[in-house]
């Protein structure tokens, strides 16, 4: 009959550890809990990235920039043939260069364009490129305001250079006609890589054709 008498306090020594043991536990869960407040730049990187929405809101910034620093391409080809790295100390951002043009457009291939620039010494060419498909980094890169770490992952940071792109391309070249430029003087102010030293590829952040 003593048997229940001996239960009782066992159960009552679990009950007593089970809560401890909760309250440990839901300890542990509030210090490693942040609060995050809506608005707050832990909110916005815990939200969805939309390429589309970063397109729209960064590349008015990305053609300012590049518009102001803009050197003239007779002025810049100097430079780089006097002294490559010094030029790119001072004209480039992390290799991308801004640069502004006016010359006549010769005769296109795939949307991409020579452009004869009086001035500019042999034999280096120009070209720039119209679309529709539109090719690198340079609007990413030419400001050296968008990095890596503003993104989560390298897919979202490639997907950022082509929402630059796509964004140039409806603000800028959607309503030119690419069948009716050969021949024509155009005006541009844009960025390029110096892969190729003798063949600039330029990609516009404005184009205007007279």
């Amino acid at each position: 009959m003593s048997q229940p008498a001996d239960i009782a306090p066992q159960s009552r020594r679990t009950l007593l550890m089970s809560a401890a043991l909760a309250v440990l536990v839901l300890g542990a869960i509030a210090l490693d809990t942040t609060v995050v407040r809506i608005g707050s730049e832990q909110d916005v990187r815990a939200a969805k990235f939309s390429p589309e929405a970063f397109g729209v809101e960064a590349f008015p910034k990305v053609q300012a920039n590049v518009t102001e620093r803009a050197v003239d391409v007779v002025e810049l080809a100097a430079a780089i043939a006097a002294d490559a790295k010094a030029a790119e100390a001072k004209y480039s951002v992390a290799g991308v260069y801004p640069v502004k043009f006016e010359g006549v457009a010769a005769e296109g291939k795939s949307g991409i364009y020579y452009v004869d620039v009086a001035g500019l010494p042999a034999p280096l060419r120009l070209r720039v490129q119209t679309g529709p498909a539109i090719n690198g980094t340079e609007l990413r890169d030419a400001s050296g305001e968008i990095t890596f770490s503003q993104f989560t992952n390298q897919i979202e940071y490639q997907d950022a250079g082509s929402a630059l792109n796509k964004e140039m391309k409806k603000l800028v070249l959607d309503g030119i006609d690419n069948a009716a430029v050969t021949g024509k003087t155009v005006v541009v102010v844009g960025a390029f890589k110096l892969v190729n030293p003798k063949n600039w590829l330029i990609t516009p952040v404005s184009l205007e054709v007279k």
